[in-house]
């Protein structure tokens, strides 16, 4: 038996709604990516979203809302995907990484507090692998050292925290819909707030600083009621990015908006059929202390001290692993911004994501957790 690690779950819904582009013929920026945004709207519970086409583009245009001054440092968790902190770099600001609390593994609040300073402007919270961040603990903390909070949901989409939606506790939301997220649109990314003057000059900044969109001003292209010979102009104003998100990528996106309740419920299924064929490991436990209520997980982990000989041990029953992720200041490209982060140094050699997706079997869970007790067994 081969078990992926990841799988897209897609099907006969998003073939229809990219059939409806085809025959439209309008592909790009369009009035898809707009109804996308205004039912991502009503599904997150915000007033504004904005689509983009990565959640790497999300995050690098939410810092640029604030408009900091070059050189302000920002706060970021040192286990996280290098989005996080590259994000900060794009913007020319400083990232500060901070260590993580050993049980969740989000940043931890004590090294925080350690680790803020009069420079620092902002703070990333990451729901790491779809695990909530203490959103309440963390705000109060931003107020009290005037921080603006930026929400890394990258790994969750729906997970509630205290009743509220997450990426809707912070000043901005940033997900990613990349192909093997909790939801696809093939690639891409979506920008929400509660603030919707934050956001919405942020259309032009993902569309190469162009003040219309396209779509909009085809119309007048044709329109005889429109007489002018105008209809083609507009301005740059800003410095912008070629970061829309497309027609194409907002049809698969509407597609999954519709299934993932229902891809939430059965990850977490999954994950606790997971739980309790491993309750009785000595040497695996679960990388996270997961929450199934009201959540939104992405990655199902376990942590081992001897996580190279696991890998290969399930390699050689043809069952994918991954490592979801090596400390960000261990790059080179972070080299000169290291920071004291002993819990994530020491926990990261343990970490090991196990296959999830919404089609995965029993059958292959079972088959999973055999491998995972015989190795215990023999540990």
């Amino acid at each position: 038996m081969e078990i992926r690690l990841f799988k897209p779950c897609v099907g006969e819904e998003e073939l229809a709604k990219i059939r409806d582009v085809f025959d439209r013929a309008w592909m790009g920026l369009g009035p898809l990516v707009s109804k996308f945004e205004q039912e991502w709207n009503t599904y997150i519970g915000t007033p504004s979203s904005v689509g983009v086409n990565s959640g790497t583009a999300a995050l690098h245009l939410a810092l640029t809302a604030f408009n900091f001054p070059e050189g302000s440092k920002v706060l970021v968790p040192a286990l996280t995907f290098v989005a996080t902190a590259t994000a900060v770099l794009y913007n020319r600001l400083e990232p500060v990484f901070v260590d993580v609390d050993r049980e969740t593994l989000s940043l931890s609040l004590d090294d925080l507090n350690q680790k803020v300073t009069k420079d620092c402007v902002a703070v990333m919270p990451v729901h790491l692998g779809g695990h909530p961040v203490p959103m309440d603990r963390l705000i109060a903390f931003a107020k009290e050292h005037h921080l603006a909070v930026i929400e890394d949901c990258a790994h969750t989409v729906g997970g509630i925290y205290q009743g509220k939606k997450l990426g809707t506790w912070g000043d901005i939301g940033c997900f990613s819909f990349e192909e093997k997220k909790c939801m696809t649109t093939g690639d891409g990314g979506m920008i929400c707030s509660n603030n919707p003057e934050l956001i919405e000059p942020l259309r032009a900044n993902r569309w190469v600083g162009i003040d219309k969109d396209t779509w909009k001003r085809v119309a007048d292209y044709t329109d005889a009621q429109v007489m002018s010979t105008r209809h083609w102009y507009y301005e740059v104003a800003v410095l912008g990015y070629k970061y829309n998100m497309n027609d194409l990528s907002a049809a698969i996106g509407l597609a999954q908006l519709q299934k993932i309740d229902w891809m939430n419920q059965r990850r977490c299924d999954i994950i606790q059929q997971y739980l309790d064929g491993i309750n009785d490991c000595r040497n695996i436990q679960p990388l996270y202390p997961y929450d199934l209520k009201d959540s939104s997980y992405w990655i199902f982990g376990v942590r081992c001290a001897k996580r190279d000989d696991l890998i290969l041990h399930l390699k050689q029953k043809g069952i994918a692993t991954g490592v979801h992720y090596m400390p960000l200041p261990l790059h080179p490209l972070f080299k000169d911004y290291n920071s004291e982060i002993p819990v994530a140094l020491e926990v990261w050699p343990t970490m090991l994501t196990l296959p999830l997706f919404p089609q995965l079997t029993e059958a292959e869970v079972d088959y999973v957790v055999n491998a995972l007790c015989e190795f215990d067994q023999h540990y």
